[in-house]
């Protein structure tokens, strides 16, 4: 998600720290980068002018002219500029509705049914509500079976009255809704493969009849620029709460994102950034615009982890650490914990000074943690807290129980050790960093 926009600003940032100060010349220099950047990226060419005559003007301030250190002042003016394209202030959901309705559209294939399912998996996960999932997209063939699908994976309930009205299974779902104690209502409608009068009137409709709390706009951030006349079709006819950007993770140049608050008006509430059920986050427009510059994104780093890895077994692996009992049944553990962020490159590149340290273009072949995980499961229970045991005949075994070699599981038991003995200089406050 916007790596090579985000390469092409921190190319400009290092050139600007180069500069002992800041001149009229060097900045035109800096800004015609950035001018070109954006456009390659295929923001929008009236939002890249104005974009850029803010970053010239705030840059050849007295301010920051009179500053000791001007280039940390013009990354932090481009920074703030990122954050106001992008929206400035995050802008949450309505959450305290009883229930709260959200009402979710889109054009077809801009994977707004598999959209609906990952929101609702996040408001139950990090909000703690009871969502249910409704069936309104009564045209597409096996819509229905998809959301329900979708909701059997999740262990979420899916109101479908089949190829009905899509006005009164709303109404029908949401009265089920309130007897049955769910506090989120998702309601999934149809979609076109272009917007039409037939699709706006049944939109309008059931926004007339329900009154949602929230109207998002499912958008593919693989149209490109079309996605700005996309929202503001649908914006015509109905008061879009905000959008939802999808396919983020694919390979996008990320234009859309940074014009359509600015365009529109319409706030993007969540991006897409993996096919699974956990692959929606928040849009926050400080984080992201830290992240396009190369400064890291701790915070969504630390959350995806509260979401997905169990506190217990952490706390847990942590004092057997301390105590030095940390044995490959543990690892295994925190094995299966880190599988569930994701893929671990994407985690790398929001740790500040990525690009610099070389982690943005580390790729970790899922079957290299495949390999270890089957190692380990070839192991008895006996000899993954004792690995000591574990002489030439027993190693055979398990190369073989795993289909893996002798030398791999020799490697791995000489990085499990080497991983001990740094624990163990960390508990006694011994240990050298190796540069």
């Amino acid at each position: 998600m916007f790596e090579s926009l985000g390469d092409r600003l921190q190319n400009a940032v290092d050139k600007m720290r180069g500069y002992g100060k800041i001149t009229e010349s060097n900045i035109n220099d800096i800004t015609r980068e950035i001018r070109l950047a954006l456009l390659e990226a295929d923001v929008n060419y009236k939002v890249v002018k104005e974009f850029v005559n803010n970053v010239k003007e705030k840059a050849l301030g007295e301010e920051v002219q009179k500053s000791l250190k001007p280039s940390e002042q013009f990354v932090k003016i481009l920074k703030d500029e990122l954050v106001e394209l992008l929206g400035g202030e995050k802008k949450d959901l309505v959450l305290n509705g009883n229930p709260t309705i959200l009402m979710l559209v889109g054009l077809q294939g801009s994977g707004k049914t598999t959209t609906i399912g990952k929101l609702a998996n996040l408001l139950r996960k990090k909000h703690g509500k009871k969502p249910l999932l409704v069936a309104c997209d009564v045209y597409r063939p096996a819509a229905i079976d998809q959301l329900k699908q979708i909701g059997k994976e999740l262990n979420i309930e899916v109101y479908s009255e089949g190829k009905g009205n899509p006005v009164e299974i709303s109404n029908h779902a949401i009265s089920y809704a309130k007897e049955n104690g769910y506090n989120y209502v998702l309601i999934d409608t149809a979609g076109r493969l272009h917007i039409d009068d037939a699709l706006m009137e049944e939109l309008e409709n059931i926004h007339t009849s329900i009154h949602p709390d929230e109207i998002l706009l499912v958008v593919d951030s693989m149209t490109g620029q079309d996605a700005i006349n996309v929202i503001e079709g649908f914006n015509n006819k109905l008061p879009l709460t905000g959008a939802v950007l999808t396919k983020l993770d694919g390979d996008t140049r990320g234009g859309a994102a940074l014009s359509i608050r600015h365009l529109t008006n319409v706030p993007i509430k969540f991006i897409g950034v993996s096919e699974k059920m956990y692959g929606l986050q928040e849009f926050h427009p400080e984080r992201m615009a830290t992240r396009i510059l190369g400064m890291g994104d701790i915070m969504t780093m630390l959350e995806k982890a509260e979401e997905v890895i169990d506190a217990d077994e952490a706390m847990k692996a942590a004092k057997k650490m301390q105590k030095g009992d940390f044995d490959l049944e543990d690892f295994l553990n925190q094995l299966h914990q880190i599988k569930k962020l994701g893929p671990l490159e994407n985690l790398l590149k929001m740790i500040p000074g990525a690009k610099k340290m070389g982690l943005n273009n580390i790729k970790v072949d899922p079957k290299d943690l495949a390999h270890v995980e089957a190692i380990i499961q070839s192991m008895t229970p006996y000899e993954r807290r004792h690995p000591e045991c574990l002489k030439a005949s027993r190693k055979k075994r398990i190369a073989a129980g795993s289909a893996r070699s002798v030398e791999e599981v020799n490697r791995l038991l000489k990085q499990f050790e080497e991983m001990k003995k740094m624990m163990k200089q960390l508990k006694n406050g011994n240990f050298k960093m190796p540069f």
